[in-house]
Protein backbone atom coordinates (compact mmCIF):
# COMPACT_ATOMS: atom_id res chain seq x y z
CA UNK A 1 0.00 0.00 0.00
CA UNK A 2 1.21 3.33 -1.18
CA UNK A 3 0.48 6.81 0.59
CA UNK A 4 1.25 10.68 -0.02
CA UNK A 5 4.21 12.24 1.15
CA UNK A 6 2.70 14.35 3.64
CA UNK A 7 1.92 10.91 5.36
CA UNK A 8 5.40 9.33 5.02
CA UNK A 9 6.97 12.56 6.51
CA UNK A 10 4.44 12.61 9.54
CA UNK A 11 5.58 9.24 10.02
CA UNK A 12 9.54 9.83 9.70
CA UNK A 13 8.81 13.40 11.86
CA UNK A 14 7.65 10.72 14.68
CA UNK A 15 11.58 9.14 14.51
CA UNK A 16 12.93 12.07 15.01
CA UNK A 17 14.48 12.83 11.14
CA UNK A 18 14.99 16.05 10.55
CA UNK A 19 12.10 17.75 8.18
CA UNK A 20 11.14 21.15 6.48
CA UNK A 21 8.31 22.52 7.96
CA UNK A 22 5.38 21.89 5.58
CA UNK A 23 1.38 22.22 5.32
CA UNK A 24 -1.50 20.71 3.55
CA UNK A 25 -3.80 22.34 1.57
CA UNK A 26 -6.79 21.13 -0.62
CA UNK A 27 -7.90 24.55 -2.05
CA UNK A 28 -5.96 27.62 -3.67
CA UNK A 29 -7.47 29.87 -0.59
CA UNK A 30 -6.06 27.01 1.81
CA UNK A 31 -2.84 26.83 0.33
CA UNK A 32 -2.63 31.34 0.16
CA UNK A 33 -3.66 31.04 3.97
CA UNK A 34 -0.91 28.89 4.56
CA UNK A 35 1.97 30.83 2.38
CA UNK A 36 0.45 33.93 4.38
CA UNK A 37 1.06 31.87 7.88
CA UNK A 38 4.37 31.03 6.90
CA UNK A 39 5.45 34.41 5.86
CA UNK A 40 9.22 33.38 5.14
CA UNK A 41 9.39 32.56 1.48
CA UNK A 42 10.49 30.84 -0.71
CA UNK A 43 8.37 28.28 -0.26
CA UNK A 44 7.84 24.99 -2.46
CA UNK A 45 4.04 23.69 -3.89
CA UNK A 46 4.44 20.28 -4.46
CA UNK A 47 1.48 17.95 -5.45
CA UNK A 48 0.59 14.95 -3.52
CA UNK A 49 0.35 11.86 -5.73
CA UNK A 50 1.04 8.21 -5.46
CA UNK A 51 3.30 8.34 -8.74
CA UNK A 52 6.79 9.32 -9.72
CA UNK A 53 7.64 12.36 -12.14
CA UNK A 54 6.26 14.98 -10.42
CA UNK A 55 8.37 17.75 -11.14
CA UNK A 56 8.74 16.80 -14.85
CA UNK A 57 4.88 16.78 -14.95
CA UNK A 58 5.17 20.48 -13.58
CA UNK A 59 4.00 19.34 -10.22
CA UNK A 60 6.29 21.14 -8.44
CA UNK A 61 7.10 24.73 -8.07
CA UNK A 62 9.21 27.16 -6.07
CA UNK A 63 7.07 30.08 -5.08
CA UNK A 64 9.19 33.38 -4.21
CA UNK A 65 5.53 35.20 -2.66
CA UNK A 66 1.88 34.99 -1.70
CA UNK A 67 0.48 35.68 -5.81
CA UNK A 68 3.31 32.59 -7.04
CA UNK A 69 1.96 30.07 -4.41
CA UNK A 70 -1.51 31.31 -5.56
CA UNK A 71 -0.63 30.85 -9.26
CA UNK A 72 1.34 27.60 -8.63
CA UNK A 73 -1.67 26.33 -6.57
CA UNK A 74 -4.27 27.28 -9.56
CA UNK A 75 -1.73 25.19 -11.85
CA UNK A 76 -1.01 22.28 -9.71
CA UNK A 77 -4.94 21.57 -7.96
CA UNK A 78 -6.52 19.61 -10.82
CA UNK A 79 -4.07 18.78 -13.30
CA UNK A 80 -3.47 15.32 -14.31
CA UNK A 81 -0.18 13.25 -13.11
CA UNK A 82 0.29 10.20 -15.29
CA UNK A 83 -3.60 9.85 -15.15
CA UNK A 84 -4.20 10.60 -11.59
CA UNK A 85 -5.65 14.36 -10.71
CA UNK A 86 -4.02 16.50 -8.04
CA UNK A 87 -6.45 17.18 -5.15
CA UNK A 88 -4.04 18.10 -2.45
CA UNK A 89 -0.61 20.32 -2.50
CA UNK A 90 1.78 20.40 0.42
CA UNK A 91 3.16 23.68 1.35
CA UNK A 92 6.59 23.34 1.88
CA UNK A 93 9.55 25.30 3.23
CA UNK A 94 12.22 26.22 0.76
CA UNK A 95 15.96 24.67 1.49
CA UNK A 96 19.04 26.02 0.71
CA UNK A 97 21.14 23.27 -1.13
CA UNK A 98 24.55 22.23 -1.28
CA UNK A 99 24.39 18.43 -1.86
CA UNK A 100 21.44 15.72 -2.31
CA UNK A 101 21.99 12.22 -1.41
CA UNK A 102 19.64 9.09 -2.00
CA UNK A 103 19.05 7.15 0.77
CA UNK A 104 16.31 3.88 0.83
CA UNK A 105 15.66 0.82 2.59
CA UNK A 106 13.74 -1.87 0.95
CA UNK A 107 13.26 -5.06 1.37
CA UNK A 108 14.91 -7.47 -1.23
CA UNK A 109 13.24 -10.64 -2.25
CA UNK A 110 16.65 -11.92 -4.06
CA UNK A 111 18.70 -11.94 -0.38
CA UNK A 112 14.97 -11.88 1.75
CA UNK A 113 16.72 -9.15 3.89
CA UNK A 114 16.30 -5.35 4.24
CA UNK A 115 19.32 -3.88 1.77
CA UNK A 116 19.97 0.14 2.70
CA UNK A 117 20.59 1.56 -1.10
CA UNK A 118 22.55 4.94 -0.17
CA UNK A 119 24.24 7.17 -3.52
CA UNK A 120 25.33 10.59 -4.00
CA UNK A 121 23.84 10.99 -6.50
CA UNK A 122 19.90 12.32 -5.15
CA UNK A 123 17.34 14.25 -6.78
CA UNK A 124 17.01 11.82 -9.51
CA UNK A 125 15.59 8.22 -9.98
CA UNK A 126 17.56 5.53 -8.74
CA UNK A 127 17.20 3.41 -11.48
CA UNK A 128 18.66 6.03 -13.53
CA UNK A 129 21.61 6.13 -11.38
CA UNK A 130 22.24 2.07 -11.08
CA UNK A 131 21.42 2.21 -15.15
CA UNK A 132 24.04 4.64 -15.85
CA UNK A 133 26.68 4.90 -13.27
CA UNK A 134 26.45 1.89 -10.57
CA UNK A 135 29.14 2.58 -9.22
CA UNK A 136 27.46 5.63 -7.28
CA UNK A 137 25.28 3.17 -5.82
CA UNK A 138 26.20 1.53 -2.80
CA UNK A 139 23.95 -1.78 -1.01
CA UNK A 140 23.79 -2.75 2.38
CA UNK A 141 22.37 -5.99 3.45
CA UNK A 142 20.89 -5.73 7.44
CA UNK A 143 21.13 -9.03 8.59
CA UNK A 144 17.37 -10.30 10.87
CA UNK A 145 18.71 -10.69 14.33
CA UNK A 146 21.42 -8.30 13.79
CA UNK A 147 20.21 -5.25 12.25
CA UNK A 148 21.69 -2.32 10.78
CA UNK A 149 25.85 -2.84 12.49
CA UNK A 150 27.71 0.48 13.54
CA UNK A 151 30.17 -0.62 10.69
CA UNK A 152 27.68 -0.56 7.98
CA UNK A 153 26.87 3.11 9.06
CA UNK A 154 30.40 3.84 8.77
CA UNK A 155 30.88 1.86 5.51
CA UNK A 156 27.74 4.37 4.03
CA UNK A 157 29.32 7.47 6.00
CA UNK A 158 32.72 7.04 4.51
CA UNK A 159 31.26 6.38 0.76
CA UNK A 160 28.89 9.19 0.75
CA UNK A 161 31.88 11.41 2.05
CA UNK A 162 29.63 13.04 4.86
CA UNK A 163 31.16 15.64 7.14
CA UNK A 164 32.49 14.81 10.64
CA UNK A 165 29.48 17.27 12.32
CA UNK A 166 26.94 15.49 10.27
CA UNK A 167 27.68 11.63 10.65
CA UNK A 168 26.06 11.34 13.93
CA UNK A 169 22.98 12.62 12.69
CA UNK A 170 22.99 10.51 9.24
CA UNK A 171 23.38 7.27 11.39
CA UNK A 172 20.32 8.22 13.22
CA UNK A 173 18.44 8.86 10.22
CA UNK A 174 19.36 5.62 8.96
CA UNK A 175 18.34 3.59 12.21
CA UNK A 176 14.97 5.73 12.33
CA UNK A 177 13.97 3.91 8.79
CA UNK A 178 15.44 0.95 9.88
CA UNK A 179 12.91 0.98 12.69
CA UNK A 180 9.81 2.48 10.59
CA UNK A 181 10.47 -0.73 8.22
CA UNK A 182 10.72 -3.26 11.11
CA UNK A 183 7.99 -1.47 13.28
CA UNK A 184 4.92 -0.58 10.98
CA UNK A 185 5.89 -3.68 8.28
CA UNK A 186 7.17 -1.42 5.78
CA UNK A 187 8.71 -2.98 1.84
CA UNK A 188 10.17 0.25 0.73
CA UNK A 189 11.30 3.53 2.10
CA UNK A 190 13.13 6.42 0.24
CA UNK A 191 14.37 9.64 1.08
CA UNK A 192 15.04 11.50 -2.19
CA UNK A 193 16.73 13.62 -1.92
CA UNK A 194 18.20 14.03 1.87
CA UNK A 195 19.61 17.26 1.24
CA UNK A 196 23.23 18.74 3.06
CA UNK A 197 21.91 22.74 3.65
CA UNK A 198 24.25 25.66 2.92
CA UNK A 199 24.13 26.02 6.70
CA UNK A 200 25.23 22.03 7.21
CA UNK A 201 22.35 20.90 8.17
CA UNK A 202 20.42 17.27 7.12
CA UNK A 203 17.08 17.80 5.72
CA UNK A 204 14.90 15.00 4.65
CA UNK A 205 13.77 17.20 1.76
CA UNK A 206 11.08 13.92 -0.24
CA UNK A 207 9.67 11.03 1.48
CA UNK A 208 8.24 7.70 0.50
CA UNK A 209 6.72 4.39 2.32
CA UNK A 210 5.44 1.77 1.02
CA UNK A 211 3.62 -0.97 3.11
CA UNK A 212 3.56 -4.52 2.70
CA UNK A 213 -0.44 -5.32 2.01
CA UNK A 214 -0.35 -8.76 3.72
CA UNK A 215 0.29 -6.95 7.66
CA UNK A 216 -2.08 -4.53 7.39
CA UNK A 217 -4.36 -6.24 9.67
CA UNK A 218 -1.67 -5.65 12.07
CA UNK A 219 -1.36 -1.95 11.59
CA UNK A 220 -4.87 -0.28 11.26
CA UNK A 221 -3.52 2.99 11.90
CA UNK A 222 -1.64 2.67 8.57
CA UNK A 223 -4.77 1.11 6.67
CA UNK A 224 -6.48 4.37 7.40
CA UNK A 225 -3.64 6.32 5.38
CA UNK A 226 -5.19 4.75 2.74
CA UNK A 227 -6.40 7.04 -0.64
CA UNK A 228 -8.52 5.22 -2.91
CA UNK A 229 -8.57 8.29 -4.96
CA UNK A 230 -5.20 7.21 -6.23
CA UNK A 231 -5.69 3.46 -6.86
CA UNK A 232 -6.74 1.42 -9.83
CA UNK A 233 -10.58 1.55 -9.65
CA UNK A 234 -11.23 -2.12 -10.43
CA UNK A 235 -8.58 -3.29 -7.64
CA UNK A 236 -10.09 -1.14 -5.08
CA UNK A 237 -13.79 -2.94 -6.13
CA UNK A 238 -11.70 -6.09 -5.80
CA UNK A 239 -10.28 -5.82 -2.70
CA UNK A 240 -13.85 -4.42 -1.30
CA UNK A 241 -15.20 -8.02 -2.45
CA UNK A 242 -12.32 -10.02 -1.30
CA UNK A 243 -10.33 -10.82 -4.49
CA UNK A 244 -7.23 -10.15 -5.43
CA UNK A 245 -6.77 -8.64 -8.66
CA UNK A 246 -4.36 -6.63 -10.64
CA UNK A 247 -4.85 -5.32 -14.03
CA UNK A 248 -2.59 -5.97 -17.14
CA UNK A 249 -2.60 -4.53 -20.32
CA UNK A 250 -3.82 -7.98 -22.29
CA UNK A 251 -7.22 -8.75 -23.72
CA UNK A 252 -7.61 -12.04 -21.80
CA UNK A 253 -9.74 -11.95 -18.52
CA UNK A 254 -8.17 -14.59 -16.10
CA UNK A 255 -10.25 -16.12 -13.09
CA UNK A 256 -8.41 -18.76 -11.04
CA UNK A 257 -8.61 -20.01 -7.99
CA UNK A 258 -4.72 -19.73 -6.08
CA UNK A 259 -2.20 -17.50 -6.82
CA UNK A 260 -0.01 -20.01 -8.08
CA UNK A 261 -2.34 -21.58 -10.48
CA UNK A 262 -3.11 -17.81 -11.83
CA UNK A 263 0.57 -17.43 -12.63
CA UNK A 264 0.59 -20.44 -14.69
CA UNK A 265 -2.71 -19.35 -16.33
CA UNK A 266 -1.00 -16.15 -17.31
CA UNK A 267 2.09 -18.23 -18.66
CA UNK A 268 0.58 -20.34 -20.57
CA UNK A 269 -1.43 -17.67 -22.32
CA UNK A 270 1.31 -15.70 -23.04
CA UNK A 271 2.77 -19.39 -24.08
CA UNK A 272 0.36 -19.45 -27.11
CA UNK A 273 0.86 -15.89 -28.28
CA UNK A 274 -1.91 -14.11 -26.11
CA UNK A 275 -1.85 -11.42 -23.39
CA UNK A 276 -3.49 -11.66 -19.75
CA UNK A 277 -5.62 -8.91 -18.83
CA UNK A 278 -5.75 -9.07 -15.58
CA UNK A 279 -4.37 -11.65 -12.22
CA UNK A 280 -6.69 -12.47 -10.58
CA UNK A 281 -7.34 -14.99 -7.34
CA UNK A 282 -10.80 -15.96 -6.42
CA UNK A 283 -8.99 -17.72 -3.11
CA UNK A 284 -9.52 -20.69 -2.18
CA UNK A 285 -13.28 -20.87 -0.68
CA UNK A 286 -15.13 -18.66 -3.03
CA UNK A 287 -18.69 -18.29 -2.79
CA UNK A 288 -21.31 -17.88 -5.77
CA UNK A 289 -21.26 -14.24 -5.46
CA UNK A 290 -17.69 -13.73 -4.97
CA UNK A 291 -16.79 -15.49 -8.01
CA UNK A 292 -19.97 -12.71 -9.83
CA UNK A 293 -18.57 -10.03 -8.34
CA UNK A 294 -14.96 -11.15 -10.11
CA UNK A 295 -16.82 -11.48 -13.70
CA UNK A 296 -17.99 -7.90 -13.00
CA UNK A 297 -14.64 -6.55 -12.17
CA UNK A 298 -12.96 -8.17 -15.01
CA UNK A 299 -15.54 -7.54 -17.65
CA UNK A 300 -15.44 -3.74 -16.67
CA UNK A 301 -12.11 -3.40 -18.38
CA UNK A 302 -12.89 -2.40 -22.19
CA UNK A 303 -10.10 -4.22 -23.42
CA UNK A 304 -11.21 -7.40 -22.20
CA UNK A 305 -12.80 -9.56 -25.51
CA UNK A 306 -12.53 -13.18 -24.02
CA UNK A 307 -12.72 -14.60 -20.84
CA UNK A 308 -10.44 -17.68 -19.38
CA UNK A 309 -11.50 -19.48 -16.14
CA UNK A 310 -8.74 -22.06 -14.91
CA UNK A 311 -10.65 -23.52 -11.44
CA UNK A 312 -9.77 -26.60 -9.55
CA UNK A 313 -12.03 -27.70 -7.31
CA UNK A 314 -10.59 -27.80 -3.84
CA UNK A 315 -12.06 -26.13 -1.39
CA UNK A 316 -13.97 -24.31 -3.74
CA UNK A 317 -16.82 -26.32 -5.61
CA UNK A 318 -16.61 -26.18 -8.80
CA UNK A 319 -20.51 -26.17 -8.85
CA UNK A 320 -20.12 -22.52 -7.27
CA UNK A 321 -18.15 -21.48 -9.85
CA UNK A 322 -20.52 -22.34 -12.36
CA UNK A 323 -23.59 -20.73 -10.41
CA UNK A 324 -21.60 -17.87 -10.17
CA UNK A 325 -21.14 -17.58 -13.89
CA UNK A 326 -24.30 -17.72 -14.64
CA UNK A 327 -25.64 -15.29 -12.11
CA UNK A 328 -23.09 -12.65 -12.99
CA UNK A 329 -23.88 -13.47 -16.97
CA UNK A 330 -27.37 -12.76 -16.08
CA UNK A 331 -26.87 -9.79 -14.16
CA UNK A 332 -24.19 -7.97 -16.61
CA UNK A 333 -25.64 -9.38 -19.95
CA UNK A 334 -22.60 -10.99 -20.67
CA UNK A 335 -21.91 -11.62 -24.56
CA UNK A 336 -17.83 -12.26 -24.81
CA UNK A 337 -16.85 -15.76 -24.98
CA UNK A 338 -16.26 -17.56 -21.90
CA UNK A 339 -13.48 -20.72 -22.40
CA UNK A 340 -13.79 -22.85 -18.69
CA UNK A 341 -11.48 -25.49 -17.54
CA UNK A 342 -13.13 -26.92 -14.68
CA UNK A 343 -11.77 -29.38 -12.23
CA UNK A 344 -12.13 -30.69 -8.55
CA UNK A 345 -15.14 -31.06 -5.71
CA UNK A 346 -18.46 -31.56 -7.70
CA UNK A 347 -17.07 -31.25 -11.25
CA UNK A 348 -19.72 -33.24 -12.86
CA UNK A 349 -22.81 -31.19 -11.18
CA UNK A 350 -21.26 -28.16 -12.83
CA UNK A 351 -21.14 -29.59 -15.97
CA UNK A 352 -24.70 -30.13 -15.27
CA UNK A 353 -25.67 -26.43 -14.45
CA UNK A 354 -23.78 -25.43 -17.54
CA UNK A 355 -24.98 -27.59 -20.18
CA UNK A 356 -27.11 -26.06 -22.68
CA UNK A 357 -24.87 -22.58 -22.31
CA UNK A 358 -22.80 -21.15 -25.08
CA UNK A 359 -19.55 -21.33 -22.81
CA UNK A 360 -16.54 -23.53 -23.84
CA UNK A 361 -15.76 -26.56 -21.84
CA UNK A 362 -11.99 -27.50 -22.16
CA UNK A 363 -10.30 -30.71 -20.67
CA UNK A 364 -6.96 -29.18 -19.83
CA UNK A 365 -5.82 -25.92 -18.50
CA UNK A 366 -3.45 -26.07 -21.73
CA UNK A 367 -6.12 -26.50 -24.33
CA UNK A 368 -7.92 -24.09 -22.40
CA UNK A 369 -5.65 -21.33 -22.45
CA UNK A 370 -4.57 -21.84 -25.96
CA UNK A 371 -9.16 -21.52 -26.89
CA UNK A 372 -8.89 -18.46 -25.21
CA UNK A 373 -6.06 -16.79 -27.61
CA UNK A 374 -7.86 -18.35 -30.23
CA UNK A 375 -11.03 -16.77 -29.43
CA UNK A 376 -9.49 -13.58 -28.21
CA UNK A 377 -7.40 -13.24 -31.80
CA UNK A 378 -10.14 -13.92 -33.74
CA UNK A 379 -12.78 -11.56 -32.08
CA UNK A 380 -12.81 -7.94 -33.44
Amino acid sequence: MNIHEFQAKEIMRQTGISLPEGRLAESVDQAVHHAEAMSRFPLVIKAQVHTGGRGKAGGVKLARSVDEVRAHAQAILGMSIKGITVKKVLIERGVDIDREIYLGLVIDRASKTPVFIVSSSGGVDIEEVAATDPDRILKIPIQPGLGLCDYQVRRAIYFLSIPKELQVSFGLTMRALEQILMEWDASLIEINPLVITEHNELVACDAKINFDDNALMLHPEIEQLRDENEEEPLEVEARHNEVNYVKLDGRIGCLVNGAGLAMATMDLVQAYGGEPANFLDVGGAARPDTIAAALRIVTSDPAVNTILFNIFGGIVRCDRVAEGILKAREMIGLKIPIVMRLVGTNEEKARELLTGTDLVMMPTMAEAARKAVELSQGVA
